[in-house]
């Protein structure tokens, strides 16, 4: 039986990240295990069955069709008198299956062995004319006949196959440590990672375009390397970390499904290229016990790689286009990290916190001017240079707490961001950020926390000049670019009354966004949160519990479809409430655990328009509702053998207009896929048995 947990723990000790992943010696697997010390095992075999072909539910579980699924689980531990094996199995008979072993004796050495699996599932409802060739073009039929609109493609209805947008990733990892002394540690791990599958791709020919089923084959090495001393009071830990990817798709090549002119019957464009990164990374720490004070310093270099090979101007042979200025980019970009925190408390009462970091992209691939080919038909006559985004951020942050009373801590902070940029309409950005907060503890039983604050985001100067050379309205001011005044505040709470078997918890959250120097983009922003939780303990073997969150987003912005002044303005309403409960029994009729959800979400979009050129007054609302109601019956025959029966229902449908009925000739200008809102609904059934041998 998929069991999200399980999944969830792989997936979070596999990210593909550039942190460090090397193995610890010091923490084993079996933390998240039953088990004590010895040989101990623990086996779940059974079969689900689910009753419908679902995306929407397949995605990331593996429960994307109708019909049986076998499947084991399994955790486990081996110990002897110098060395200890744990390993974990889950979801075996799925396609987020997932495998981890982990040894090694304690202090001196340990190894790790991974793989998992994760599905991606976003539409099984789409169809498509192409078909794959060998040398990865995207072919048509060979009755096809090619018209200026879809309305012309007589062979469209003979020609449409069914084919999901999937795909599906896998990662291998194997890893080591070894310790020479007890202060010393060498370290490697390694891990490939696989995704293929196929994606949805705008095939653009100007004034046409065809969404296209494009193919996905990508491959990702990540080596990492490490070396680290620590003593009672410090640690130095020096590695390395390389990341190479490579895309064997270079290019996407389709036929030309609507009318093209002569040449321009099987366009290219170019897809992801292969690229590679590597950083050198050094961190350390020192403690001072008797100042009460810690100090943790990071500093990493790193370097981008991307020298794939261009592809040429056009793919049409009646086209004379000019020699491209190099074969390839020769692309490199520097990334310089540097962090520095301190965390001390100098007096009894009192608790400070410093923190710095700096982080630098340093762009240094030679520029030059290109020509442009227009998707293959046409030569533009215009010339443009490639530009280097670089970039500096600096991040510089101070706070503090002090015990005021036994019952009062009080605190606050301060945070200064810097940023500048090259080629972008603001050059130089600054945010300064200021909060206080308290917590109140009066009781035992209760807690209270606020924390409320503003940060102000300016800019030097909005360079107008530079969005008009690219093309913008010069009256626009770009959200994440443009002067903000921000109010926040957060409010908790939480009462658990002594003698009383019962918790309750809330949190409220609210901030607002002003853009008060913008004329054209967003003016501003509000977000509202807020959650409740109970928690009831009914005895030794009941209990219950009970969520509730609503969140509320709403916007306003301007525009102009005339390039000039505001000529409309639009108005963004999002509201999601999710409402779940749900209780746990055990030890019915001294053999039954039962334990029971049930689940609702809902969201709401509303986009009104205010516009003075005669645009609707507002979009259709976009809706979700997600229902879900899980039970759980486990049976024990014995010490060493459960069965366990699993339902679950499930529930999910959506309101997009966006997708709505846009079949693949609905637009004129446009052969689509055909994908339809999701309005899926599950019913999975799982029979079990968990066996633990050796157990009486």
């Amino acid at each position: 039986m998929n069991r999200l947990p399980f999944t969830a723990l792989l997936l979070s000790g596999l990210g593909a990240t550039a942190s460090a992943q090397t193995v610890d010696t010091s923490e084993w697997i079996c933390e998240y295990c039953p088990f004590d010390d010895g040989n101990r095992a623990d086996y779940d075999v059974g079969a689900t069955s689910a009753s419908d072909d679902s995306a929407y539910f397949g995605d990331a579980t593996g429960y994307d069709e109708d019909g049986v699924y076998a499947n084991v689980d399994g955790v486990g531990a081996i110990t002897t008198e110098r060395h200890r094996i744990d390993w974990r199995a889950d979801d075996l008979g799925l396609d987020s299956r997932s495998l981890l072993l982990r040894g090694g004796q304690l202090g001196r050495y340990a190894y790790r062995l991974s793989f998992d699996e994760l599905p991606t599932r976003r539409f099984d409802t789409t169809s498509t004319v192409f078909t794959q060739a060998a040398d990865g073009t995207l072919q048509l039929p060979a009755d096809w006949v090619p018209a200026g609109t879809t309305g012309g493609f007589t062979a469209l209805d003979t020609s449409l196959a069914p084919r999901a947008i999937e795909s599906d990733r896998r990662t291998v990892g194997i890893g080591a440590s070894f310790k020479p002394t007890s202060r010393w540690e060498l370290a490697a791990d390694f891990r490939r990672r696989e995704k293929d599958g196929v994606r949805i791709w705008g095939a653009s020919s100007f004034t046409t375009s065809s969404l296209t089923a494009a193919p996905i084959d990508y491959t990702t090495d990540e080596v990492e390397l490490g070396l680290s001393w620590r003593s009672a009071r410090s640690f130095v830990a020096l590695g390395w970390f390389l990341s190479e990817f490579e895309n064997d798709n270079a290019a996407l090549r389709w036929d030309q499904p609507f009318t093209a002119g002569p040449g321009a019957e099987t366009p290219a464009i170019a897809q992801a290229p292969d690229n590679r990164f590597q950083q050198l990374r050094l961190n350390g720490g020192y403690s001072w016990p008797e100042f009460r004070t810690v100090v943790n310093v990071a500093a990493a270099a790193g370097q981008i790689e991307q020298n794939a090979a261009f592809l040429p101007y056009t793919v049409n042979p009646n086209l004379a286009a000019d020699p491209l200025p190099r074969v390839a980019l020769d692309g490199e970009v520097d990334t310089t990290h540097l962090a520095l925190s301190l965390n001390s408390r100098p007096i009894d009462k009192g608790r400070v916190r410093l923190s710095y970091r700096y982080d630098e992209r340093d762009n240094g691939t030679r520029v030059d001017t290109w020509n442009r080919v227009i998707v293959d038909t046409f030569v533009s006559g215009e010339a443009e240079t490639n530009i280097p985004y670089s970039y500096e951020r600096s991040k510089l942050a101070i706070s503090g707490d002090y015990d005021l009373f036994d019952t009062l801590r009080v605190g606050g902070g301060y945070e200064r961001r810097e940023i500048d940029r090259d080629f972008q309409e603001v050059a130089s950005q600054t945010e300064d950020m200021s909060y206080a907060r308290a917590r109140w503890r009066p009781v035992a039983s209760i807690e209270i926390e606020a924390r409320g604050g503003t940060a102000e985001r300016d800019i030097d100067a909005y360079n107008e000049d530079l969005a008009a050379d690219f093309g913008q309205n010069p009256l626009l001011r770009k959200y994440n670019l443009a002067y903000r005044f921000r109010e926040f505040g957060e409010l908790r709470a939480s009462w658990s009354p002594g003698g009383l078997p019962i918790g309750v918890s809330v949190r409220a959250e609210r901030t607002d966004d002003d853009y008060t120097q913008s004329q054209l983009g967003l003016l501003n922003g509000r977000e509202d949160r807020l959650s409740v939780d109970l928690s009831w303990f009914i005895g030794e073997r009941a209990s219950a519990w009970f969520s509730m969150g609503r969140e509320n987003l709403e916007s306003e912005q301007t525009g102009s479809e005339l390039g000039g002044p505001a000529d409309w303005r639009a108005f963004n309403d999002d509201r999601f409430v999710n409402l779940a409960a749900g209780f746990r029994v055990s030890g019915i009729a001294d053999r039954v655990d039962a334990r029971f959800s049930v689940m609702s979400s809902q969201g709401e979009s509303a986009i009104d328009i205010d516009s003075a050129a005669g645009l609707p007054d507002a979009f259709p609302d976009l809706e979700t509702d997600l229902e879900q109601v899980m039970l759980e019956l486990r049976y024990a025959q014995s010490a060493s053998l459960h069965l366990i029966l699993d339902l679950r229902y499930q529930r999910f449908d959506m309101s997009d207009w966006s997708i709505e009925g846009l079949t693949p000739a609905a637009a004129q200008q446009l052969l689509s896929l055909g994908a339809t809102p999701y309005d899926d609904e599950q019913f999975l059934i799982g029979l079990g048995v968990r066996f633990r041998p050796g157990v009486e």
